[in-house]
């Protein structure tokens, strides 16, 4: 197994806000470090972060500072941003065959399947609509942690 693991900003954000699987991300992002996977994304990761509480900001569900701090919080996750010559491309393959109208999603998973690794999502919908054609995406929903 890869000790690689591709993670989508949606797990990341449910970190730094109070959302519903919350716990469930903060006991799964917990057991990847213990396991010692390193964390992969590609750049966009960041750029959807941002976006995402920028949004929440201007919606009035937090403040600015918690914003502030909340982005601080996120960038901070040891999360490695990855990209790869033909990575573009190969997101471009996965929306057409998904029949997806954007690809963002889609670059998650080419970046999963060039480095052979595991990709995570708190994306239900896309979970469902991919999952068919690419075994190795996993839902943050199907998460269950261990029992000791």
């Amino acid at each position: 197994m890869s000790s690689w693991i591709c993670v989508d900003s949606g797990i990341a954000l449910k970190l730094v806000l109070d959302e519903p699987d919350s716990l469930s991300a903060e006991r799964l992002w917990q057991s990847w470090l213990e396991q010692d996977y390193h964390l992969i994304a590609p750049s966009l990761f960041v750029f959807e972060i941002v976006s995402v509480l920028r949004k929440t900001v201007h919606r009035g569900l937090l403040t600015p500072e918690q914003g502030r701090r909340a982005i601080d919080e996120a960038l901070a996750l040891d999360v490695h941003l990855t990209a790869f010559r033909d990575l573009h491309e190969r997101a471009w393959e996965i929306a057409h065959e998904l029949e997806r109208p954007a690809a963002y999603d889609a670059h998650y998973l080419a970046l999963a399947e060039i480095v052979g690794c595991e990709f995570w999502t708190a994306d239900r919908r896309f979970y469902r609509i991919a999952h068919p054609r690419f075994p190795f995406i996993r839902w943050l929903g199907n998460y269950a942690p261990p029992t000791n």
